[in-house]
This record gives C-alpha cells, structure tokens and sequence, in this order.
C-alpha cells in the first residue's frame, strides 16, 4: 500500500447530478476527493473507507409505568490506526446506522486533523430523550452501555457526549462499567462531571474551539471580529455556549434558533437572555425584542458568520447559492453537503468544515482522558491554553494545506487528515 506524499491534482470523482443527501455517502465522497490527491492507492482507499467493527445492540429498559420497551442501539468504530477510537453518543428518534457509521468516519478524521492520537467512533441509540423521565434515561444508558461494554475501554473505545446526552449520561456508563470490572475507570468516557475526573473546560470546547478557529478565519478574510454579525442555527450546548463567547469578543449576535423555528435582531441578541428564555419556553421562540424567521431564513440572512451548530444537511444545493456569510464555521456534524461545497467555494465564501472547526470538544476529551490516566488534572485557563494552541495551528496546517492543493478548506483538512491515518496504516501494516 503506497501512499504519495506529495498531492497532486487529480480529476475529482463523480457526483451524481441529482444530489444524494445519505450521509454515510456523504462521507465516503468528502474521503474519495482527498484520497484522489493522495493518489492512494486501491486497497488503502478501500481499508480505509470501510467501518472497522459495526455492532447493532437490542436494549431492553422499563419504563416508569412498569412496561419495557426495546430500543436499537449502535457502536461503529471506524478506525483505530492512530490510538483508541473515540468518538460521542447520541440519543435522537432519526438515528440510523449510515449515520452513526459517517460520524464515526468523520471523528477518525477530525482526530487525525487536529492531530491527537485517536481513532474514530461513533454511537447512537434510536429514542426520543425529550419523550423519556430521567428514570427512564438512566436505565436505557446503563443497558446500552453493558451491551457495548465488550468493545470499549479506556485503551479500545472512549464515548462522549452528543446530540441529547450530557454529562450526566456520561457518568451512568462511566459507572456502568466500573461496576461491571471491579474498579473505577475514569478513562473509560469523557465529558463527565468534574466530580467524576472531568475535565475543566470541556462543556465549553466544542464552542470554545469554534471560536479559535473563527478567529484566525477572520484574519485571512481580514474581518473584524469585533462588530462582526454572526447567525446561530441550532441554540443547544455549541450553539448557546458559542453565541456567549463569540458575544465576549464583541461581536453581534443577530440571529438564533432551535428545533421550533428562530428569532432576530439586527441590533443584536444578548445570549445569556437567550438561555434564561429558552430554559423558561423551551425554544427560543417568542422572545421578547426579537421577531420570529424560520431556520431557512436564519441560514440565507445577511451576515459575516453564520454557524450552522445543529445536525446534518442544512446547507445543501437548495440554498448554496443563497447563503450570504462570509464565513461558514460548522459547529455541527456533516452540515454541508459537497455540492454546496463547491457552490460555497466558487462564491469565495470560506467553510470551516466539521472535522476542524468543531474538534475542539474531542481535543478536550483527549485533554480529559489524559488527565485521567495521570490522575493529575489540569486547570480550566490550562485546559483553554492548551486548546488554543491546538486549533490555530490546526487551522494554518489545514489553510497551507488547502493553499498549495489549490482546494477549499475541507479538501484541505481531509487531505491532510486522510494522509495522516494512511501513513499510520501503511506503517503499522496488515496482520496477520
């Protein structure tokens, strides 16, 4: 299996006129364009492309009124090549298993491009957590969590929070499994409570990290991030925590949304307001000195960044060519698809793709889990110092990437992430 260290253009695969919204094949074309430019060769491509392990759980859990009910629940490691796969899990009524097995691709990546010695995992349990008792949660993640225990460990497999899981669901399977082996694992998840061996400044990082990478972006497009407009789609943990730093940088937050629908103001939102209303409502909705857009408005609007911080798909061929940022910085996973991609590319408006702009949170896990092993912790302005670090010199890596390859930057980063797990794999080898 030989790699090409140097990229060379290549002509770039095929993409169906009619635009295919899977993102397990998303996945699978964002890896092919870089692997077209590594010229890697066939076996590579294919060892590389394809999940390591898929593990499918039944996950029987009673419900308060006394009936259990079965839930399907999914671990996907994708690769190990580099370290231990690591990688979230989510709770939500739309997972499938494509899913988990694109996001779990997509973490091998975001480690390789932010360079921490992880591989890439993912998993995810079909439910609706918004449906469910705290009772109910807790009894569901205990179950699934000694359904996967055979396959995950602080030296094999480390999950963390995601989409409708918190710390709080990361200490039940923490718990879960040190029960089970006899002994307290801290290592065996991250984004538990401080209390349990979390670290300081990893409720913030995904957001934090965000913003660090925003900012270099910024300079290259010569924007002042003070004063500059910035669009939130989606106001869970990322997007609310992301809407207040990005606010403590003075610039102006002037829309917000939820699964409900939006508000804007022109002349700006006050974030932490935001929080207090939406804890009161719900939704952000209906706050009082906003008026009401839709998400697909809040995504079109006039603005400087616009921070798509939700699921996947919402930047696609049928906006591309209305989207007014001039930055697009992807808090959430997979939220751009590659024709928008090159629609974005061609109207000069710079993404900052998924697997760099939202790796901070696992760039603090990986800060959580070495913690842990030591058993020494670090404090929070420690914790920031070190993640400032590594996502600016992420995002240059990524930049001079995309620059000498003359390719938009989430060509860049995979193309530099990609190269980085294929050496590993070439090195390491086949066994047996």
């Amino acid at each position: 299996m030989a790699i090409s260290a140097k990229a060379v253009p290549q002509a770039m695969p095929r993409i169906a006129p009619r635009e295919d919204l899977n993102v397990f094949r998303i996945s699978q074309i964002q890896f092919d364009i870089a692997a077209e430019h590594l010229k890697l060769e066939a076996g590579l491509r294919q060892v590389l492309r394809t999940p390591k392990r898929v593990m499918e759980v039944s996950v029987p859990a009673k419900m308060d009124n006394g009936q259990v009910k079965v839930f399907t629940g999914y671990r996907v490691q994708h690769n190990i090549a580099r370290g231990p796969a690591k990688g979230g899990v989510r709770y939500h009524p739309g997972v499938t298993l494509d899913e988990v097995k694109a996001l779990a691709m997509w973490m091998t990546w975001k480690t390789a491009a932010v360079n921490i010695p992880f591989g890439g995992a993912k998993g995810g349990v079909i439910c609706d957590p918004k449906r469910m008792s705290k009772s109910e949660l807790e009894r569901m993640t205990r179950r699934f969590c000694s359904e996967i225990l055979p396959i995950i460990g602080p030296e094999r497999d480390i999950p963390a929070p995601d989409v409708y899981t918190d710390s709080q669901t990361m200490a039940w399977m923490m718990d879960t499994y040190s029960m089970t082996v006899g002994y307290s694992a801290l290592g065996v998840v991250t984004g538990k409570p401080v209390a349990l061996g979390g670290s300081e400044g990893r409720n913030e990082a995904t957001a934090r990290g965000c913003l660090f990478v925003t900012e270099e972006a910024c300079k290259v497009k010569k924007i002042n991030l003070r004063g500059a407009t910035v669009a939130i789609q989606g106001f869970g943990n990322a997007g609310s925590i992301a809407a207040r730093l990005f606010a403590e940088k003075k610039a102006k937050i002037v829309a917000i949304s939820d699964s409900r629908g939006g508000v804007h103001n022109s002349r700006g939102i006050d974030p932490y307001k935001a929080v207090r209303y939406k804890e009161r409502s719900g939704t952000v909705v209906g706050m009082p000195g906003t008026s009401r857009i839709s998400n697909d408005d809040l995504l079109t609007m006039k603005c400087d960044i616009l921070i798509p911080a939700a699921l996947e798909n919402v930047i696609t061929l049928n906006n591309a060519e209305q989207i007014k940022a001039k930055i697009v910085a992807e808090a959430a996973n997979g939220p751009t698809t590659p024709h928008a991609d090159e629609v974005l590319a061609r109207r000069g408006i710079m993404v900052l793709p998924d697997v760099l702009a939202n790796s901070g949170g696992v760039t603090t896990s990986y800060f959580e889990w070495v913690q842990d092993l030591q058993n020494f912790f670090w404090t929070e302005t420690e914790v920031n110092a070190k993640l400032e670090t590594v996502m600016k010199r992420a995002f240059h890596e990524v930049h001079e990437t995309a620059r000498k390859n003359h390719v938009h930057m989430r060509t860049g980063a995979y193309i530099l992430a990609v190269g980085r797990v294929a050496d590993a794999t070439v090195v390491r080898g086949l066994f047996p």
